[in-house]
């Protein structure tokens, strides 16, 4: 990867790092916040899914904007409704004043990171990719893991304006730097090609539905007659959307690039992957302090040890890929991802605090190798031409499985309490076993869709030193 690629690719890693940490900061200020508005805690989870769902129902339109206006446009464009989005919501003097803010700063947000995704792809050899996406990769984890202590950090030392304020400074460096950095790409027909209405409607509202009916599954129960009645509505139109875009002849977004295998794995087994590692931020944080006793600032330092394995593999993660090739990666850190949730499900008030620590770590390892190799392999066999409609998919598909990981996280420890006593558990971490051991089939599921694919999948962008490893095999074979 050379320096003119990196640039870009930092820059972009940093906006993916603001995009994400302001989805899930909020948490740990609500108490502050709906003090402030003269308003219950839990009505300050509206924040949340507003700027959820503009992610959601804007992304799918980045890859036809940066065809449109070019990505140095787009993604300058973005950053600065984001920046002014973020000065806006927390000058907020009312709930309403700050959810109609919070969508702004989505819109902001769904254009920034796909449309500068996209510049970094488009500018990155396919022998350069790996490296490419490694750096693209950490902020996604690394966010939900600092994001309860920096939002406990602002709240408790400062004030919870300054979860958005932050962001300002950063915005304004950010300008400039993607003036210089940000090349201005379009596709050669992007600038005659007519806006796909019809789609952008059934997909946004789809969309939509299914991203405020997870956020709602993975609330209160008594919410959970209404997630129900979202989520149909959502699949009835997103099937409708489905069926428009196919038949379209200038589709917003060209489903056909599911028909690529390797895409195809990328985001499907790599959405079941996504949705149980967004899980364990979240039900980690609970078990430290509702099971073990432990404070909120104990609890966050701990998890800090996840985002220590996700940058101490780094490293080691593109020659690992090289020399394995995709698919054994895929399958051998399923199965271990796999372990380590049953691990966690197992600690509980007398294991050593190394121990813990060590558990967390060897997870961040997995979940980062993982990550980066579902990453990369989704746009290993996509041709140019198709690159922005193949990233706006994957930015969708991610986004939806964040949602869906934590709606699961929140009804299988629901639905853990009844089992752990079938299965005679019992302990204040029982229910978290079994919830830790229900998360833990899902990486098991993406290790039988990754046992699918040929010896060598991806090679294009794994090279040579993957070839000698899988020709013995093959001649064996």
């Amino acid at each position: 990867m050379t320096r003119r690629s990196q640039g870009p690719a930092l820059l972009v890693a940093g906006a993916f790092f603001m995009e994400n940490l302001d989805a899930t900061i909020i948490s740990t200020a609500a108490p502050d916040m709906a003090a402030s508005f003269g308003t219950k805690p839990e009505a300050i989870g509206v924040t949340m899914t507003a700027y959820v769902v503009a992610l959601a129902v804007f992304i799918p339109v980045s890859g036809w904007a940066a065809d449109r206006w070019g990505t140095r446009r787009v993604f300058v464009w973005a950053i600065a409704v984001f920046t002014v989005a973020s000065a806006l919501c927390a000058a907020a003097d009312g709930l309403i004043e700050l959810v109609l803010t919070r969508v702004l700063q989505g819109i902001g947000g769904a254009m920034m990171v796909p449309v500068g995704r996209l510049a970094v792809l488009r500018t990155t050899r396919k022998q350069d990719l790996l490296r490419a996406i490694a750096w693209l990769t950490w902020p996604g984890l690394l966010a939900p893991v600092l994001a309860p202590a920096l939002g406990g950090l602002f709240t408790t030392y400062a004030s919870w304006r300054w979860i958005f304020l932050v962001n300002v400074p950063l915005g304004v460096v950010a300008l400039p730097a993607a003036l210089w950095l940000i090349p201005d790409l379009r596709r050669e027909s992007g600038a005659g090609r007519g806006f796909d209405w019809v789609g952008c409607v059934l997909a946004g509202a789809g969309l939509a539905s299914l991203v405020l009916g997870l956020e709602l599954l993975g609330g209160s129960p008594a919410g959970w007659g209404t997630a129900a009645l979202w989520l149909s509505a959502g699949v009835v139109t997103c099937g409708l959307a489905v069926r428009h875009l196919l038949r379209s002849r200038r589709p917003l977004l060209d489903l056909t690039t599911f028909r690529v295998a390797t895409f195809r794995v990328s985001n499907a087994g790599g959405a079941l992957f996504r949705a149980a590692i967004s899980a364990v931020p979240f039900l980690l944080p609970l078990m430290f302090q509702q099971a073990l006793g432990w404070s909120a600032a104990r609890a966050g330092l701990v998890l800090v040890a996840v985002f220590a394995g996700n940058i101490a593999v780094k490293p080691f993660t593109t020659p690992l890929l090289r020399r394995l090739g995709f698919r054994a990666v895929l399958v051998v850190n399923g199965v271990a991802t796999a372990v380590t949730f049953l691990l966690c499900g197992l600690l509980g008030a007398r294991t050593p605090l190394a121990l813990v620590v060590a558990v967390l770590f060897v997870g961040g390892v997995c979940r980062s190798v993982s990550l980066s190799a579902y990453a990369t392999i989704a746009f290993a066999d996509i041709e140019p031409e198709r690159t922005a409609d193949a990233n706006a998919l994957a930015s969708t598909v991610q986004q939806l499985a964040t949602g869906l990981g934590i709606a699961m996280a929140a009804l299988g420890l629901r639905a853990s309490g009844p089992l752990a006593a079938l299965l005679g558990l019992d302990g204040p971490t029982a229910a978290y076993a079994v919830a830790f051991g229900l998360l833990a089939v899902l990486p098991l599921v993406c290790v039988a869709e990754a046992l699918r694919l040929p010896r060598d999948a991806g090679a294009v962008v794994t090279g040579p030193a993957s070839e000698r490893v899988e020709r013995p095999a093959a001649r064996s074979a």
